[in-house]
């Protein structure tokens, strides 16, 4: 008689699988390398919708190699960010630890943004250089900028208010790095300061949420046969009989969606303006609108739904493959409306 056994029916990993604590991702860690140009390494944009482009493939290997072929990609909408602040990391035995930071003009903060204080408080003394002297006489082991979105440069989301993040500095020394923020400090940049076209990068965002779900849908588990005769939506036992209790193996209904999730090496195929290169389709994005911005297009699907804040990082992972270089000759602007 064959032996009875299959694979575990609905995965526990990234347990526990409840919601995320704000609607954008949060980076847990930037990338480091030798290279000796400062640099930063991330950015935010929000998620528009889907396309397609038509690429030449250059991959001389390739079975489709010279032809034209279809390949989805995502509108992301990236308008310019603002250098709020910078902030220093020093390593303590508890794991790094802020240790100072410098702020912009309030002024200028004020200025440029009209809602942020309903995020920060006002700062209404704040002494910008005897702040930076204490940073480059700090035990720095790692500096990052303050940065702030802003979504009155976009006209699909709702919010007006910006959301603050922090984005990495890699190149050169300590040092280096504390000159190049103070250089940067107050000033605006773009995606393309950021990351090249080409390039690979790290997606962090907040998945599409479906509030309470059953095992079934939650986990993929396999419905009971039609003749059980109380429930078919849910698995047959809770565990084993004299336990007393249910252990956190045993696969339950709950939270399904609005998760952080990573996506690794992920490629960003053009980085363009409005002013250049028309992106939105006839009756614009579903649930979004239209595109008024610099926005870029990334290869494949994206975590989240229309309107969702997408955070952009250094590809920390790293990838085999060869990249060809990318030649787009079509990019479709045709109705997403379904008719």
């Amino acid at each position: 008689m064959a032996k009875k056994s299959h694979p575990r029916r609905g995965s526990m990993a990234f347990s526990p699988r409840k919601r995320a604590n704000r609607p954008f991702g949060h980076v847990k860690s930037w990338p480091t390398t030798d290279a000796s140009e400062v640099r930063m390494q991330g950015f935010a944009g929000w998620k528009a919708g889907m396309t397609h482009v038509l690429s030449r493939d250059l991959n001389p290997s390739s079975p489709s190699a010279g032809q034209e072929i279809r390949v989805p990609v995502t509108v992301v909408e990236c308008p310019k960010m603002r250098i709020l602040g910078v902030r220093g990391y020093a390593m303590t035995p508890y794991g790094k630890q802020a240790a100072g930071e410098v702020w912009a003009d309030a002024a200028l903060i004020a200025e440029a943004f009209a809602e942020l204080f309903k995020r920060l408080p006002v700062r209404k003394e704040h002494d910008a250089e005897k702040h930076f002297e204490n940073l480059m006489d700090a035990d720095l082991v790692e500096v990052r900028l303050i940065c702030a979105t802003q979504p009155n440069s976009v006209t699909g989301v709702p919010t007006k208010v910006p959301d603050v993040m922090e984005v990495g500095l890699d190149g050169g020394n300590m040092g280096e790095q504390l000159a190049y923020a103070k250089e940067k400090l107050g000033e605006e940049y773009s995606f393309a300061d950021a990351f090249e076209e080409g390039a690979l990068t790290d997606i962090v965002a907040i998945t599409k949420g479906y509030g309470w779900q059953g095992v079934i849908k939650r986990f993929g588990g396999k419905l009971q046969s039609h003749k059980n005769s109380k429930k078919r939506r849910q698995h047959g036992n809770m565990g084993a009989f004299g336990d007393g209790y249910v252990r956190k193996s045993i696969r339950q209904g709950g939270q399904t969606g609005y998760h952080q999730r990573t996506e690794y090496n992920k490629r960003i195929l053009r980085i363009a303006s409005t002013e250049d290169h028309s992106i939105t389709p006839a009756g614009g994005f579903l649930h979004y609108g239209e595109v008024n911005s610099d926005y870029i297009l990334v290869k494949g699907s994206v975590p989240g739904p229309a309107k969702r804040l997408i955070r952009f990082r250094d590809a920390t992972r790293g990838s085999d493959k060869t990249l060809h270089p990318i030649e787009i000759t079509y990019v479709s602007t045709a109705s997403k409306q379904g008719v």
